[in-house]
């Protein structure tokens, strides 16, 4: 039972495949990721990518799906982008946010004086609004990292989560 996987080029979309470099263009930039695995090859045509592998293994055949999604998030990324949304929760002390360089200082976080801070991978571009923060990329890896810095930055530790629930969480990705 070999498995082998299909992902369909949207249009304005060029894929280059270099050895085992895949290199996506799109409107909105460009992609390039390593996509080396024993026993799996990945071919690219002008409309599609053929990912596929002889092996009966469970390990090589879920691989072959990881790799056809990781495919599939670049085509999306250059053409569209990514966007998440993080909402700012507090109840008794309001959250400062500010921008500063490659990184995101949390100010008064349960009225703490110490600022907590998140740094920003580059490719990504942050908002800060009032109680809002949005994340913007074209790599869906590196703005779920953001999202995920910033989720642990604002971490509540010593207090009970069920009565502190303050903190800047995720709820949307468009």
């Amino acid at each position: 039972m070999a498995s082998t996987r299909k992902v369909s080029i949207p249009e304005g979309v060029k894929i280059d495949f270099q050895g085992s470099r895949l290199i996506v263009k799109g409107p909105k930039g460009q992609l390039e990721r390593d996509f080396w695995f024993p026993q799996i090859t990945v071919t690219a045509s002008d409309h599609e990518v053929i990912i596929s592998t002889g092996s009966d293994r469970k390990m090589i055949t879920a691989m072959v799906g990881t790799i056809a999604a990781h495919v599939q998030n670049m085509c999306t990324g250059v053409t569209r982008g990514f966007e998440y949304h993080m909402k700012v929760v507090y109840s008794h002390f309001p959250i400062q946010l500010k921008l500063q360089g490659k990184r995101l200082e949390i100010n008064n976080f349960l009225g703490e004086k110490k600022a907590r801070y998140a740094d920003i991978v580059p490719g990504v571009e942050v908002k800060v609004g009032n109680d809002e923060v949005v994340l913007t990329g074209i790599n869906k890896e590196l703005v779920g990292i953001v999202s995920a810095n910033i989720e642990h930055a604002t971490k509540i530790r010593d207090r009970d989560p069920r009565v502190f629930q303050d903190g800047i969480y995720l709820v949307q990705r468009t």
